[in-house]
């Protein structure tokens, strides 16, 4: 394996790109696919793709993504699915807190590499659960990791659907370690957390950081299957829930719950607080934010 894992990087940036493309293509098919929801006499949503940018502070390349958004759909009201490959040299704010997590070298040679795939969903029905998924790869000359998982965010709970969510993602890690999936249950539980209001920010799911086994290839695996699960443990949520009927309670349940999600999302999630630092596409990071939401 090379220093600069330039085979590895591609391959990683693929799989993101692969996998973006496998849930636009799905969830463009449940659009398609309501004929007689409630919300059925919307147009069908489409995703709308722009391509973003970074540069460097030298005005040079530093990367970018694409960012796949769908508005104002039958099923979805706001999904955004973004991928994205950056690169070049860390800031010294970003330096500082690489060596507080242990990551050697960085004053002297500060270059990163860092590519992933951000999902977000915020559904027209205040019974179908919002979603969040996110997988990525970080590399520096000095070390390198995976992280990422996906967790539910119901405004209304059903314990069925919180069931079927954790069993398939435990389903798709039990395949490599039997002791994972409790492990990164416990993680999200406590990465979701939002201390301020005392509580999580939905019903958990699995989350990993800095994971770096030393075997490249057993991570990635890993880090591939995280992905895989996400549609078997999401989708028959919605095929359940996007077409009960809903009353004005509801939404406003929904709108509430919504404020909490961004309330966590700009105070303590890291990929938002690392994108904006880095110079990213402010429009890019922030699109897990929801359309409408409301506080009390």
């Amino acid at each position: 394996m090379s220093d600069t894992f330039e085979t590895e990087k591609a391959q990683t940036s693929q799989w993101f790109e692969t996998l973006r493309d496998q849930i636009v293509t799905a969830f463009v098919g449940m659009e398609n696919a309501d004929h007689d929801g409630p919300t059925s006499h919307l147009p069908a949503g489409q995703f709308e793709r722009t391509q973003t940018r970074r540069s460097a502070g030298d005005g040079s390349d530093a990367g970018g993504g694409l960012m796949s958004v769908m508005r104002g759909g039958r099923v979805f009201e706001k999904v955004g699915v973004n991928t994205s490959t950056v690169f070049g040299e860390l800031g010294e704010a970003a330096q500082k807190s690489m060596a507080a997590r242990g990551v050697p070298g960085m004053s002297q040679d500060p270059r990163f590499w860092a590519s992933g795939i951000s999902l977000v969903a915020h559904m027209q029905n205040p019974h179908a659960p919002a979603v969040h998924m996110n997988t990525r790869m970080f590399w520096t000359p000095h070390a390198w990791w995976f992280g990422g998982g996906s967790d539910l965010n119901p405004c209304i709970e059903y314990d069925e659907d919180t069931a079927h969510f954790h069993a398939t993602q435990k389903e798709h890690l039990d395949k490599h370690d039997t002791d994972l999936y409790p492990k990164l249950k416990e993680w999200a539980d406590e990465y979701f957390f939002i201390p301020h209001r005392g509580r999580a920010r939905g019903v958990g799911g699995i989350f990993m950081d800095d994971r770096c086994t030393g075997d490249w290839a057993a991570d990635f695996a890993l880090t591939q299957d995280i992905g895989r699960a996400f549609l078997p443990a999401y989708m028959p949520l919605i095929e359940a829930r996007h077409k009960q009927t809903w009353t004005d309670a509801d939404k406003d349940t929904q709108l509430i719950h919504r404020g909490l999600y961004a309330e966590y999302n700009l105070v303590y999630d890291r990929g938002t607080k690392f994108g904006l630092t880095t110079g990213h596409d402010a429009n890019a990071v922030l699109m897990s934010l929801p359309p409408m939401a409301k506080w009390t």
